[in-house]
């Protein structure tokens, strides 16, 4: 019996299958943008060779496949969603243009707004209003609706977003609408703002209910798609989607939320590192992912990965819960060049898998970072992804001269540069990450893992003084196997209906009771197993604009206190934040937010493998250049065990990751054989 996580990248699909003994095993297979499911099958065809089994067999073993996808992020990304109108309530077309009256930057005059998924001639209004405290002030007008009707279906929309005025407080005139073009136009995807965030702030829930109209039509197709190709080659189980908060859903329920998939892949890294940090007892871990496109950056602190409303992607405000991730334009991919006016950059362009570094060759001719890597001799070109794709070092070589040239250095000086940058590139992203957040990144430990993340992660941690380092035995594929540590989730919100007044116990009581219902209600329709509630709640004191996220967990929900011990969580989540609180100001309770969790079972994922009886023996020496040109021992991952210690400069090398250890470094094998590095 099997469990089995899929995780498609930018540039390879990762997959993860662990077996009721907790044996785990790796497979990676090109991506396939055009049809990621034509790399999901070719890396499961893979996945079962390398199990001994035909992938019939090895699917029709499955308890759960668990699967990130990238299709919503690469819909918004390339603009290439679905043609979508919104609909909306007389005289307020224009608030997803208006936005919030801000650019992105600010204090650049000249940069231009991002441009509306939406065009202004299908930003279609209906006469219709309901007021701020949910009475209707002007019924739902028929003729008006039947000319938006018509009119969606003159444009050609695929999809539609409903968005009226005060819709969080009440949802029957949207409900409304939505049954009328379900009826007249039943091949139009519909997506309500009331059903996708039923919350206060107009502009973020008009955005976050468009983005889902968006990109639902492809995620719909998809995964649709996906799951008859998986049912047809054997696959008996149920499948699990990876949502941006890091729990799991079933395929219907991504599909109607496609906005939460976003983040899909990234999410389940952070799941496997919370995982991570258990296994390891170090509750404070900066989640350092480096693929072949991007570096993913997050912070676990005491154990728990922050959530944020506040998500964005592609100049589009995406208001629903997702782990607070950083992604910064840096991977093995990302292209070095020296621009018009002379400037020498690494990214954010990037060579991708298609035609990917010069070394892959695939008719790529810039340099990429994954080419310096090779030139310095950090990769071994005959041995890259288990000797199954050797790299061609000469194309490399050709390369790094042609930037070389125009840089005035010599072949080793741009390599050596262009890491360096690199290098830099990613300091500064988690230092932003984490400083903005109030935390100092010397007091954590870094987690290193995604396929390039291994070759960098000893000079990014010294850039920030970072002083330890884990580098796990599944580090390649920590999102694959992280997506198996996930627990399935649904979450529901509600904007207060007293917001701006003094919370009262009675109401916030009834309110929350009301969500639980609603959101084990909807677990239980697909789980049967442990389920826990989870409660939040978003505050503010009321000069502020903004709110905070108060977790409430562990409140006696039957307190005749319960407002004023709310409100004492929140002057405590406040100071925790940013080191005051103020008793004495008004606090006002803005959104409930509940979350229904059920703890799937897990594999045994905390195998210990046998400990050392001998030193460790490298496998070979090559030369590579660690300020100059030296010969460093180079040792097979899978050879070493719980207790062997190493001295950098060192070279450690898995089929799919190789890490560089650095004069001074040292790395120790912990008791589940991955790696613990301290800097010299």
């Amino acid at each position: 019996m099997y469990t089995i996580g899929v995780d498609v990248g930018g540039t390879y699909t990762d997959l993860v299958a662990i077996d009721e003994r907790g044996h785990t095993i790796f497979a990676k297979s090109p991506s396939t943008p055009a049809d990621q499911s034509i790399g999901v099958m070719a890396g499961l065809e893979e996945l079962a060779r390398r199990l001994g089994l035909s992938r019939a067999d090895m699917l029709a073993a499955a308890t759960r496949l668990v699967h990130g996808t990238t299709v919503a992020t690469n819909a918004l990304l390339e603009r290439k969603g679905a043609k979508v109108a919104l609909v909306t309530t007389e005289g307020h077309r224009d608030i997803i243009e208006m936005r919030e009256g801000l650019k992105d930057n600010r204090y650049d005059l000249r940069s231009p707004p991002p441009e509306p998924l939406v065009p202004r001639e299908r930003r279609l209004t209906v006469r219709e209003r309901i007021k701020a405290n949910g009475d209707v002030l002007i019924p739902l007008d028929e003729v008006s609706a039947n000319e938006v009707i018509a009119a969606i279906r003159a444009s050609g929309a695929q999809s539609v977003a409903i968005c009226f005025l005060h819709a969080y407080r009440n949802p029957a005139h949207e409900i409304a609408m939505a049954e009328r073009i379900a009826r007249e136009l039943p091949d139009v995807n519909v997506s309500r703002s009331s059903d996708v965030l039923p919350q206060i702030l107009e502009f973020e829930r008009f955005s976050t209910t468009v983005v889902n109209a968006y990109v639902a039509p492809p995620v719909r197709r998809y995964l649709t798609s996906l799951e008859a190709r998986l049912r047809e080659a054997g696959l008996k189980s149920s499948v699990f989607i990876i949502l941006s908060h890091g729990g799991m859903a079933p395929i219907e329920e991504a599909a109607r939320l496609a906005a939460g998939t976003v983040l899909s892949g990234p999410a389940g890294g952070i799941s496997g590192c919370q995982r991570c940090a258990e296994l390891l007892g170090i509750p404070d871990l900066v989640p350092f992912d480096m693929g072949g496109t991007s570096t993913d950056i997050s912070l676990i602190s005491d154990g728990r990965a922050a959530l944020s409303a506040a998500g964005a992607l592609a100049g589009q405000r995406i208001a629903l819960r997702s782990l607070d991730i950083t992604s910064i334009a840096a991977g093995g991919g990302s292209i070095a060049d020296v621009d018009a006016g002379g400037t020498f950059h690494v990214g954010p362009e990037s060579a991708g898998s298609v035609p990917g570094p010069a070394c892959y060759g695939n008719g790529g001719t810039d340099v990429a970072v994954t080419d310096a890597n090779v030139v310095l001799g950090y990769l071994d070109a005959d041995a890259f992804m288990g000797g199954q794709r050797p790299l061609d070092r000469a194309a490399s070589d050709a390369a790094m001269d042609r930037l070389a040239a125009k840089l005035g250095l010599s072949r080793d000086a741009a390599a050596a540069g262009v890491y360096r940058m690199i290098n830099l590139k990613m300091a500064d992203g988690i230092r932003l990450t984490t400083l903005r957040r109030g935390v100092d990144p010397r007091r954590f430990t870094l987690l290193s893992f995604g396929g390039a993340a291994g070759l960098h992660c000893v000079e990014v941690a010294r850039e920030l003084e970072i002083k330890r380092i884990v580098v796990p035995t599944a580090a390649s594929v920590l999102s694959a196997w992280g997506m198996l540590t996930s627990d399935l989730r649904y979450e529901v919100s509600r904007t207060y209906l007293d917001s701006g007044k003094r919370i009262q116990s009675s109401e916030v009581r009834a309110l929350f009771a009301e969500l639980e219902a609603q959101a084990a209600g909807r677990l239980r329709s697909w789980f049967d197993g442990p389920m826990t509630i989870q409660r939040s709640a978003e505050m503010r004191y009321g000069e502020q604009i903004f709110e905070i996220d108060v977790p409430l967990d562990g409140l006696d929900m039957d307190d005749p206190a319960l407002a004023a011990r709310i409100e004492e969580r929140f002057h405590c989540r406040h100071e925790d934040l940013y080191t005051y609180a103020s008793p004495d100001q008004e606090v006002v309770f803005v959104n409930a937010r509940v979350a229904a969790v059920g703890a799937v079972t897990r594999g045994n994922d905390d195998v210990k493998p046998a400990p050392a009886t001998a030193p460790p023996q490298p496998k070979s020496k090559r030369k590579a250049f660690f300020g100059a040109w030296r010969e460093v021992p180079v040792y097979a991952m899978d050879r070493l065990a719980p207790s062997h210690t190493l001295e950098g400069p060192a070279i450690v090398e898995a089929e799919t990751t190789t890490v560089v250890l650095n004069d001074g470094d040292r790395a120790r094998v912990n008791e589940l054989g991955w790696l613990d590095i301290r800097l010299g």
